[in-house]
């Protein structure tokens, strides 16, 4: 006899009220339009930052274009002799470019080695307790401003280390500008370095103790070899950063655009070569007040090929890697 089995009864679910079934799946229509005003409230700050950016960029060429009807580029690239405001006046930026990454590498001489140790110090051997108190430390050293970093250059550096060490050392020298401008950026390399090592599978890490590694080992071999891209993207940022300064090398540096490798003279850099001029003595539309932007696009094209170039290293290590 065939046994007979009954079939569950169907227990009502709450997709079947008519509540649910009533309830629109697309939001209603003032979510909508909300979506929407947010949408392009967002685009319109985009497209804001873009058209900034173009502007400036257009400006930049527009102004260094008509310089370069009035000067030759060869002469402005390739010259050694920066005296535009002279009567016999002469064009070359070298100069300038020099003086910028004079004080720049010197910055970074300083900062890298201090910045990346921190950020290792940090990462591998800190305490929770002395990290939560250093690394906020370094973040305000990040936020004074630069003009009190230039006047500390100008008191206290110059009399205070730099002449005591090199006593045939002027009042104004690249070499005090350098080294305040290294401190400057050492919270950009050791908050980023850290970040990058923090960022580092912790596998790595257990397994090189595994291995029976050192905790300076594993810091050296292991952690900052799988974090370089990282490391290294902060370093160029930070160079960035010095090759734009203005107050420390304008109080610090002085403006005597000399063609010269010795920091303990005084040179002048392409930012404080533009905070002079926007100063106001040189009259608009003249062949001087060109040369502001002519300097300000060839300040341009060198940051742009760091970042070029850090974007590409980070790709490039990044890929390495993963």
């Amino acid at each position: 006899m065939a046994k007979t089995i009954a079939s569950p009864a169907r227990t009502s679910s709450r997709r079947d009220t008519p509540a649910f079934r009533e309830r629109p799946l697309t939001g209603s229509s003032e979510g909508r339009i909300g979506e929407r005003l947010v949408r392009g409230f967002l685009f319109l700050c985009a497209a804001l930052s873009v058209a900034t950016t173009a502007g400036i960029v257009f400006v930049l060429i527009f102004e260094t274009l008509a310089f370069f009807e009035e000067v030759s580029p060869i002469e402005f690239f390739s010259g050694t002799t920066w005296t535009p405001l002279f009567n016999d006046a002469e064009y070359g930026v070298l100069p300038l470019v020099a003086g910028t990454f004079v004080i720049s590498l010197i910055a970074l001489l300083v900062a890298v080695p201090i910045g990346l140790g921190a950020a290792i110090y940090l990462s591998m051997y800190a305490p929770r307790r002395v990290r939560t108190i250093v690394k906020p430390t370094l973040e305000v050293l990040a936020g004074i401003p630069t003009v009190v970093f230039g006047y500390f250059a100008l008191t206290f550096v110059t009399p205070n280390v730099v002449q005591r060490v090199f006593p045939e050392a002027g009042v104004y020298n690249a070499l005090a500008a350098g080294l305040t401008v290294g401190v400057l950026i050492i919270p950009l390399i050791s908050s980023l370095s850290e970040d990058a090592l923090q960022a580092v599978p912790r596998d790595l890490r257990d397994g090189a103790y595994a291995l029976g590694a050192t905790k300076l080992e594993t810091s050296v071999r292991v952690m900052v070899p799988a974090a370089f891209s990282g490391i290294i993207a902060s370093i160029i940022l930070a160079l960035s950063r010095a090759v734009g300064e203005t107050m420390v090398v304008l109080l610090a540096s002085g403006g005597s655009p000399n063609w010269t490798l010795d920091a303990r003279e005084s040179m002048q850099t392409m930012t404080a070569y533009i905070a002079q001029i926007a100063g106001g003595d040189v009259a608009r539309g003249t062949i001087e007040y060109k040369t502001l932007f002519a300097v300000g696009f060839t300040l341009f094209l060198i940051t742009l090929l760091l970042n070029i170039a850090s974007h590409f290293i980070v790709r490039r290590f990044r890929e390495v890697y993963e």
